[in-house]
C-alpha cells in the first residue's frame, strides 16, 4: 500500500489546480484505447478515426501511445505538477516535456514496459529527440481534441473544483477526498492511500499537495516534480453522467421547458451561472433568467464561496429532479 504522508503544514497548504497537460494525456490514453468507456463511447468513435490517422503517420508517436495506454506507470517526463493553479496553461507545461533527455526517456519507458500489461517493444525509440517529439504528439493533441470543447471542460472541471471546496469548508480533507478515485482514501490523521500497490511511502513537503481534476476517466496518477512537489490526478465528479442533449425528453421538460430543466436535472453537481452556460451552451443571460426562476420558485438557492456565487437545489427541487427521472417521453 502506497501512502503520501502530510504534516499539518503541508495539508493547510494543500490546494487544488488545473492541468491542460494532465487533460491532453487523458485524452490522448482514452483515444488510444479501442474500447471506450460508455459514457464517452460517441465522442470516441467520433474522435479515433482522425487520431489513427494522427498516429499512422508516426511510429515514434504510434509506439509511445500505445504504451502509456497499457501501464501502470506513467513515464516522470508526462506527469508533472501544475505550476499555475486554476491557470495553468498548455505552454506552461509542455517546455517541462520537451527538455528531458533521449537517456532520461528511454529509462522511462522501459519501466513502463515492465509494468504494462501487454508486450511492448521500444524499436519505435531512433532518431533521438524524444522530448521534443512527444511534446509535439501532445499538442497536436491537445490543439485537435482537447481545445474545441476546452471550455465545456474547463467549465466541469472547475464544478468539481467547486464541489470539493465545499466539503474541505465543511469537513477538512478527509471529506474532500471522499470518493475522489476508487483506490484513494484517508488513512489515519496524516496520510492518503494513494494505491493498493506495494511500495514505499511518499513524505509530502511543506508546499503541500495538488488535486488536478481530469474530464476522462482513464484512471488515476500521481506526479512527482523535481522540486519535490506532489498532485494527484482524478477523474472529476460527476464525468460518467451522460450529456443532458443524449437523454430522453421526461416529464419535468414538459413541466418547466427543456433548458430550465435541463438546469435543475444539472445542479445535481453544485454551479456558478458561467459554469452552466460553458456546459450548456447558452449565454450567461439565458442561463441567469432560468436560475432566477428556478429560484423564485424555491427549487434551487444560492451562496457565495469567496468571489464567486454558487447554485445548488434545494431538497424540494431534489424531490422535483430526481422524482422525475424515471419517467418515460
Amino acid at each position: 500500500m502506497v501512502l503520501l504522508r502530510l504534516s499539518p503544514l503541508a495539508l493547510s497548504r494543500s490546494r487544488f489546480a488545473l492541468s491542460p497537460l494532465a487533460e491532453t494525456l487523458g485524452t490522448l490514453i482514452a483515444l488510444s484505447r479501442p474500447v471506450p468507456e460508455p459514457w464517452f463511447a460517441a465522442w470516441h468513435a467520433g474522435s479515433r478515426p482522425a487520431f489513427t490517422e494522427l498516429l499512422a503517420a508516426d511510429p515514434f508517436h504510434r509506439g509511445l501511445a500505445r504504451l502509456v495506454s497499457s501501464t501502470k506507470w506513467l513515464p516522470d517526463y508526462l506527469v508533472h505538477p501544475p505550476a499555475g493553479g486554476m491557470r495553468t496553461r498548455l505552454a506552461d507545461e509542455l517546455p517541462l516535456v520537451e527538455q528531458e533527455s533521449d537517456e532520461g526517456v528511454r529509462a522511462q519507458l522501459a519501466r513502463s514496459v515492465a509494468r504494462s500489461w501487454q508486450r511492448h517493444e521500444l524499436d519505435w525509440l531512433t532518431g533521438g529527440g524524444y522530448g521534443p517529439r512527444t511534446a509535439e504528439l501532445l499538442r497536436t493533441v491537445w490543439d485537435r481534441f482537447v481545445a474545441p470543447e476546452w471550455p465545456r471542460r474547463r467549465a466541469m472541471l472547475e464544478r468539481d473544483v467547486t464541489y470539493r471546496a465545499g466539503l474541505l469548508a465543511a469537513y477538512g480533507w478527509p471529506g474532500a477526498l471522499h470518493r475522489m478515485s476508487r483506490r484513494s482514501s484517508w488513512v489515519g490523521a496524516d496520510a492518503i492511500r494513494f494505491s493498493n500497490q506495494p511500495g514505499p511511502d511518499f513524505v509530502v513537503g511543506e508546499d503541500g499537495m495538488l488535486f488536478v481534476p481530469v474530464t476522462v476517466a482513464t484512471g488515476t496518477w500521481l506526479c512527482v516534480g523535481p522540486d519535490g512537489r506532489y498532485a494527484q490526478v482524478y477523474p472529476a465528479r460527476g464525468v460518467a453522467d451522460s450529456p443532458a442533449a443524449d437523454r430522453p425528453p421526461h416529464a419535468l421538460d414538459r413541466l418547466l421547458g427543456p433548458v430550465r430543466a435541463t438546469v435543475l436535472r444539472d445542479l445535481a453537481h453544485p454551479a456558478t451561472t458561467s459554469e452552466l452556460a460553458a456546459e450548456l451552451g447558452h449565454s450567461l443571460g439565458t442561463i441567469g433568467a432560468h436560475l432566477t426562476i428556478l429560484r423564485e420558485a424555491a427549487l434551487i438557492t444560492r451562496t457565495r464561496v469567496g468571489r464567486r456565487v454558487v447554485y445548488r437545489r434545494t431538497p424540494l427541487g431534489d424531490a422535483l429532479a430526481e422524482g422525475a427521472a424515471g419517467d418515460g417521453p
